[in-house]
């Protein structure tokens, strides 16, 4: 068999492409478009469910359908080598084990599922089994973070064999997992991974690339003797499984991807602390000029949308008219609702609205920046009406460009940067923006 297979990842949101390069992201799931990334010569594709932005059941759904459509693009291809990587957050929200059950069913059986949340350009890693984030440059346990607490997600452990046995609802005990210590990975661990059997739940350490480096040889090792293994990982594992060359466009050199150096435009729709923060340093920039959406207003009739999103364009057309960039964010404070179902609900109508304002915007744009990671999806999915596009690279550590096809409708060639919520220092977002729009300096 292949020391190569195809790398076929699930992404529940379209940010987990944040460390890889020059391959396809697919938006929609039939077979024929499943084809074409399958027929692609990168190693890896990506298929965009946004899972995470579901409920549990329709987050079983929709993985179950791309799986059945996988299945029969794998047939018609004759394709007989390949791993499937459930890609989600690298700070542990998303629909475990919701997603890694669905997929076991449809294209299983497998000998193990890992539970992979490294990643390294996020400032995330995993030592004995614990998960860590870099907040401020002290290593935190992921449960003592915001994302611990998410409205949706929220989880009480960083101890990964603890954190499996509360999402499983103790169908898989703490005790039951399997733990691959750094010790472990570093001395090699393809004999315990050819005994693996029964899709045992393993957890794995990673400090560094280099860990993961070394997990993935095993791996592919282990995989070209038969074994067949399923992956929950956060994105540093999948440049260690694709083993990738330097992406061709230096993340210094992306404003030659911009047409004429023109101004572009920034939706921001994550409102997690890190992304305030960050939008505050690109506020201070003298060729940006912020248009704040009171989200609020959704909570009213659809006639106060529809005047909402009027006046949100025209301040748009205007900015971009006076040659400077629009940033339409939300505001920032988090509303209150009765229950998860609401909550999750009233986002969808919040990036409906963004939907709309994407749509708006003025085709003479030279570059689009999406801001948080469901935004980021809805925008190639909805906003640009995307069935694939190709990844150039990445702006700044796991943050990715695509760029539109050329025969877009509204936006060709359209620089789109995937900006995940959580990921970059205060500073990130507005280096991301400079990189496309040089030398412009703060108010």
């Amino acid at each position: 068999m292949s020391a190569t297979p195809k790398i076929i990842v699930l992404d529940d949101d379209p940010t987990g492409s944040q460390t890889v390069h020059s391959c396809l992201l697919l938006m929609q799931w039939d077979v024929e478009t499943v084809r074409s990334g399958l027929r692609d010569a990168s190693p890896i594709c990506f298929i965009l469910t946004n899972t995470r932005a579901m409920t549990p059941a329709q987050a079983d759904a929709t993985t179950r359908e791309v799986c059945q459509a996988v299945k029969q693009a794998i047939a018609l291809e004759f394709i007989q080598d390949y791993l499937v990587v459930s890609r989600s957050d690298s700070t542990l929200r998303g629909h475990y084990p919701v997603e890694t059950d669905a997929i076991a069913d449809e294209l299983g059986p497998f000998d193990a599922h890992f539970l992979t949340p490294a990643f390294f350009e996020g400032g995330r890693l995993t030592r004995d089994s614990v998960h860590y984030l870099i907040v401020n440059g002290v290593e935190t346990p992921v449960h003592e973070t915001e994302f611990a607490r998410d409205s949706v997600f929220y989880y009480s452990y960083s101890y990964l064999p603890d954190y499996v046995e509360e999402k499983t609802q103790g169908r898989i005990a703490a005790n039951q997992v399997e733990r691959f210590l750094l010790a472990d990975i570093r001395s090699g661990s393809l004999d315990r991974l050819v005994r693996l059997h029964d899709n045992q739940c393993v957890v794995v350490d990673a400090e560094a690339q280099a860990d993961l480096h070394q997990f993935a040889t095993d791996v592919l090792t282990a995989a070209a003797q038969g074994k067949r293994f399923l992956f929950r990982s956060a994105a540093s594992l999948l440049t260690a499984l694709a083993n990738l060359p330097p992406q061709p466009i230096a993340p210094t050199d992306m404003a030659q991807s911009v047409k004429d150096s023109r101004p572009g435009a920034v939706i921001v729709g994550s409102h997690v602390k890190k992304t305030t923060e960050q939008l505050e340093q690109l506020l201070l920039l003298s060729s940006v000029v912020g248009v704040e959406v009171d989200v609020s207003q959704l909570l009213d009739s659809s006639s106060q949308r529809n005047l909402l999103l009027q006046q949100i364009l025209e301040q748009a057309e205007a900015i971009h008219s006076a040659g400077k960039t629009p940033v339409i964010y939300t505001s920032r404070q988090e509303l209150p609702f009765a229950d998860v179902q609401t909550r999750l609900s009233f986002g969808v109508a919040v990036s409906a609205l963004l939907m709309d304002v994407v749509r708006g915007l003025p085709p003479t744009i030279g570059f689009l920046i999406s801001k948080g990671g469901i935004t980021s999806n809805d925008v190639l999915s909805t906003g640009l009406a995307l069935t694939s596009a190709r990844l150039l690279g990445q702006i700044v550590p796991g943050c990715s460009v695509v760029r539109t096809p050329a025969d877009h409708p509204q936006f060709p060639d359209l620089p789109v940067v995937l900006f995940p919520g959580n990921v970059g220092d205060r500073d990130s977002l507005a280096i991301a923006y400079q990189r496309l729009y040089p030398d412009q300096s703060p108010n």
